[in-house]
Parts: C-alpha cells; structure tokens; sequence
C-alpha cells in the first residue's frame, strides 16, 4: 500500500479537514477510498495525516486535502487570514521564493511535465542534459515539501566515481574526503536558502549529503530524497537505492546518459531503470533535451555541436 503524510498545522485546519473529534474522518476515507491514520500534536495544535491506500487513490486524496484548505483560507474575509498554506502553490504559479526574493517557477513544457510529476507521484526519474533544471527543481519541490510539513528531512545523495586518486589517499576525514564530489548538490541550496541557513539544516541533519555507498542498510521515511548523476550507478547500486524508501518518503534520480563514467556504460544503473521500471505504478519518467537547457544560451549551442560530433564519429 503506498503511503503519503500530510501535516494540519493548527487547530482551524484540523477542524477543516477532520471536523470536530475527528467527526468528517470516516466519511473523508469512504469517499476517498483511502485509510487515514491521524497523530495529534496537542502542545502545538497540529496533527499529522498519514494516507495509506492504492497509489492512485492516495495521491487523489492528499490533492483533494489540498483544495479543501485552499477553499477554506480562500473563504477568510481578513486579508491577512487569506494567505493559503504553504503546501499549496503560489496563485502566480511560482514554486519558491529563494533566498535572495526570486521566484521560481518552471520555464518550459518539460520542466512544468516534471514539477507536476514530483508533485504527484513518489518516485520520477529525470533524464537529460545538463542545465535543464533537473537538480534544481528537485531542489525546489523538496525544500517546498519540508517547510509543508510533508517531509521531515531532505536527503542528498550521488555515486562517487574516482577519476585519478582513490579517496583513501586524499586528506581529511571522511566528509571532507566526499566534499568536492557532494558539492554540486549545495550549489542549488546555496541559492535557494543562503549559506547561513543551508548550514544551519545540515547541522541539524534537517538536510543530510551522503554519498550513495553510505545508503546502504537504511530505511528513510518521511524523507525527499534526492539521487543526482544516476549514471553513474551500477544496477545493483540503484536497486539498492530505491529500496531504501520508507513510508512517507518520495525519490526523485536525475542523470544524463551522456556523461556515464562508467567503464561499462551499458551496465548504467539509470539506463536499465526505465526498461525494469517502466511498468511499475507510481514511477513518472520525464525526459529532457537541449532547449529545456536554463543556462548561458551559449550552452544549447555547445550542445548541439557536441552532438553533431558525435553523430558523425558514432
């Protein structure tokens, strides 16, 4: 059965969503055909909801939470009181609002294709070319997601492919070993959170970057969980991977088929997933290409002239 938690965060939602003792319970988890299962929190006035159910079903009933609290903030008359809830979208359509006060939305059909899909199912796998956003956006839903209440925590995580050195000669202990190969994950957080607060999270182990070796034993639950350069995993590295999603949690892999490090690149743990996973409920593949690029415009003509390239010399 597949399981999403979603957080009432004050005693008004509760009564929204749940009616007074609860009453509107049963009659939610009839219509919905989903089992509800409610924990309240009386010292702040918060319950957390976790729906367990057919995936299809589950992820119906969590947006139709979501439409019952933005009805019942919409029919407030003080303007202050109005506000929707975090969890709900921006009426202009942005995502987040970053650190510096940019608002992020999607800029092309693919990538709206792929916030969509995080959005509605528990596991999506991006494949593309670099610069497509596909990290960032995953970013974006994932930091959306824990100020919601919907997860508890965000967990960073990418294959280490030596190129040269091995780690065990390089200086440092442990994490300042795996720094320079996790720091591509920081750079969005970096944008999106500051510095200060990004430390901040990741101290408090609110956000945690652990390289993919160290996943192994694991069960994370009520986590968004982000696996960046699937390429480079090997089969065995991304079935375990996947199988270590608890109740609560949603994953989403990113990688390009183009940049496997892999001596065996036809051995890429992302390129088998779509072919074994493909019928499997509740994954979403989204694929990205040249024009969904986002960075300096002379990226998409780099692009294309590599491809050129190696079309000619394939």
């Amino acid at each position: 059965m597949n399981g999403r938690k979603f957080t009432l965060k004050n005693r008004e939602e509760i009564l929204a969503i749940l009616g007074d003792q609860d009453e509107d319970l049963r009659e939610f988890e009839k219509t919905a055909k989903v089992q509800v299962y409610v924990r309240h929190h009386p010292e702040t006035e918060s319950a957390d909801l976790t729906l367990k159910g057919a995936p299809a079903a589950v992820e119906k009933a969590v947006r139709r939470l979501r439409q019952t609290l933005e009805g019942f903030y919409a029919a407030r008359l003080a303007p202050e009181e109005a506000r929707p809830p975090e969890n709900l979208p921006p009426p202009d359509g942005s995502l987040y609002k970053s650190h510096d006060g940019d608002l992020i939305k999607p800029r092309t059909d693919n990538q709206r294709k792929y916030v969509e899909a995080i959005l509605a199912n528990d596991l999506v796998v991006a494949v593309g070319p670099a610069g497509t956003g596909k990290t960032y956006l995953a970013a974006v839903c994932a930091l959306r997601a824990l100020r919601a209440g919907e997860v508890k925590r965000v967990i960073l995580t990418r294959p280490i492919v030596e190129a040269g050195e091995k780690l065990g000669y390089l200086p440092g202990d442990v994490s300042e070993k795996v720094h320079p190969y996790l720091r591509p994950l920081y750079d969005a957080f970096y944008s999106l959170l500051g510095p200060e607060k990004f430390r901040a999270l990741r101290s408090e182990e609110v956000i945690e970057t652990v390289p993919l070796a160290y996943m192994r034993g694991r069960t994370l639950e009520n986590a968004f969980i982000i696996l960046d350069e699937a390429q480079n995993t090997m089969p065995e590295q991304m079935k375990m991977f996947l199988t270590r999603m608890g109740l609560g949690s949603r994953m989403v892999v990113t990688g390009d088929v183009t940049q496997i490090d892999l001596r065996e690149k036809d051995r890429s743990g992302l390129v088998l997933a779509h072919g074994i996973l493909k019928k499997v409920p509740g994954v979403k593949f989204v694929n990205f290409t040249a024009g969904d690029v986002a960075r300096h415009p002379l990226v998409k003509s780099i692009l294309a002239a590599y491809d050129k390239w190696e079309k000619a010399h394939s």
